[in-house]
């Protein structure tokens, strides 16, 4: 595509694409009421304050982003992370306080990661740990939210372990609320069976909002209000008079404060940066994000949420791919989406208190089936065998522990693999090259191992190469190459593609990979490789 053709931002950008960004801004919109409502009730904080942050992530950090097309809001990811600092801070009202302080602290330390230029540590996870880890955090959102899809008092389910819930589904079956799950089975099967339906125009359609447009009159002609418990139903209540300074920072002298710190800062920051790197793929006009920018604007818009009572937010991926879809063109999508939000709750909450919680149970459920299908298992298993061992050691241990003992345990996981490939440890975090430039060309011959940990020393070598120009990566000299490495190189390719300039990679004929994936790790076949 043209450069001419690449919109432009800032208030230009508004002048300019304010029609494309309106309408997506408002098709977003619709996704993100029912989700943003989900997320935060199933986070144990007030539903409304799921909105709340998806309105901070539109009109304000949309403003000074470091992406274009993401929309930043609240994140089915963050759910157990939320729930559990809720639960572990005392519950209710007080556990919501404690949160946030917890939110606010990690937002700070996430602007000076910012700040410090460290949006790049993204690239340090391995790509089956972060899988495993949302992998995890789906079928987390599933043990949770069928017993709200069945009608089950969520009074009965406290202080229940994962598996205890896992282990409760056949009873909350039996005592299903009859109507209750008419409505969630009705919502389920919208949201899976629309993609079946060949009908014109269908597929345009939000699946939430045709699952609201469905639920609700559903609620109302069973008279959800009279027959059924107030835990059935949406509940705001007195919205804007909740907003305020609601953030208590009285536990932040105690070590399961800055257990909830660390993991809302790493998790989220992960999450929200990995985001970014999947939508400049889907960008049109192949707009190169500023991550560290971005952190830092994600940053400061978890510590306002922080400080008001909202739920940290994210770059989140369904939506803002949903916003590429809808033809967004520039920021200004996200801040409509926010625009919008804003308007639904100054002036629709008695419309909102409407709809039943099973629905919203259905539509979390769908994204916990989205991140734990069995396509995603077998997606890992493709690439190699030892890249599901890594998967599954980050889910298992995700579900037995957290989600940052999880992470960690997939990343020995993997290390533990390498020394098993005998990488010795002075090639695990330094990138070992030898780089070289004749008439304008550039030859780059890896030495040693090219692997997840490693890669931010090769990423600081690419950035300083003209992706207009001709380079050759030599693997000839090198002894292992990994899986993330492997995608590294996928993505730099289509970066060197759309510029005009070419990246060879060459070497690989004495390498056998771990499966037929063409992803797939490889190492080299004759041991006589000079390692050390």
């Amino acid at each position: 595509m043209k450069a001419c053709a690449i919109p432009e931002d800032g208030l230009n950008g508004l002048r300019q694409n304010w029609r494309s960004d309106m309408v997506s801004g408002f098709l977003v919109f619709l996704l993100a009421l029912p989700l943003s409502l989900g997320i935060a009730k199933a986070s144990e904080f007030p539903p409304a304050m799921g909105v709340l942050t998806a309105m901070i992530g539109g009109l304000f950090v949309s403003l000074f982003a470091g992406s274009r097309l993401t929309i930043k809001g609240p994140a089915a990811g963050l759910i157990t992370i939320c729930a559990g600092a809720v639960v572990e801070f005392g519950g209710g009202a007080q556990g919501w306080h404690l949160a946030l302080g917890a939110i606010f602290v990690a937002a700070m330390l996430q602007m000076l990661f910012g700040l410090l230029r460290f949006g790049s540590l993204s690239d340090f996870f391995p790509h089956s740990v972060v899988h495993g880890m949302l992998a995890a955090i789906g079928l987390i959102i599933f043990a949770k939210q069928i017993h709200v899809l069945l009608g089950i008092d969520p009074a009965t389910l406290k202080g229940l372990e994962l598996i205890q819930l896992f282990e409760r589904i056949p009873s909350s079956i039996m005592h299903a609320d009859s109507h209750v799950a008419l409505v969630g089975a009705v919502s389920l099967t919208i949201i899976f069976g629309m993609p079946l339906l060949k009908i014109p125009g269908l597929k345009k359609v939000p699946a939430p909002m045709l699952v609201l447009l469905v639920a609700v009159p559903l609620a109302l002609i069973l008279d959800f209000r009279h027959t059924e418990p107030v835990f059935d139903m949406v509940t705001i209540g007195n919205f804007w008079a909740n907003v305020g300074l609601n953030v208590d920072f009285s536990l932040i002298g105690t070590g399961v404060f800055w257990k909830y710190v660390l993991m809302f800062l790493f998790i989220g920051s992960l999450e929200s940066l990995l985001t970014v790197k999947a939508i400049d793929g889907l960008d049109p006009w192949k707009r190169a994000s500023d991550f560290n920018r971005d952190l830092v604007a994600v940053g400061a818009g978890n510590a306002l949420s922080g400080l008001l009572g909202g739920l940290p937010m994210i770059s989140e991926v369904a939506r803002s791919s949903a916003n590429v879809t809808f033809g967004a063109r520039s920021r200004w999508g996200n801040f409509f989406h926010g625009l919008f939000l804003f308007v639904a709750m100054l002036l629709f909450i008695p419309v909102i208190e409407m709809i039943p919680n099973a629905a919203l149970a259905a539509l979390l459920i769908a994204v916990g089936y989205r991140l734990a299908s069995p396509h995603e298992f077998f997606k890992v298993y493709r690439i190699g065998v030892e890249q599901l061992v890594i998967f599954l050691a980050t889910v298992l241990v995700t579900l037995s522990t957290d989600l940052l003992v999880g992470v960690g345990a997939g990343i020995a996981t993997k290390m533990a693999f390498n020394l098993a490939h005998r990488v010795p440890l002075g090639n695990f975090f330094k990138a070992r090259y030898e780089c070289s430039e004749s008439q304008g060309e550039w030859l780059i011959e890896v030495q040693g191992s090219a692997i997840f940990s490693n890669l931010l020393g090769f990423k600081k070598l690419f950035s300083q190469l003209d992706r207009s120009g001709n380079v050759t990566i030599d693997f000839s000299a090198a002894h292992l190459v990994d899986h993330t490495f492997m995608e590294f190189l996928t993505h730099l390719g289509e970066e060197f593609e759309h510029a005009g300039g070419a990246l060879l990679t060459v070497g690989f004929e004495r390498f056998k990979p771990f499966s037929d994936h063409p992803l797939a790790a490889r190492k080299r076949l004759s041991g006589n490789t000079q390692l050390a």
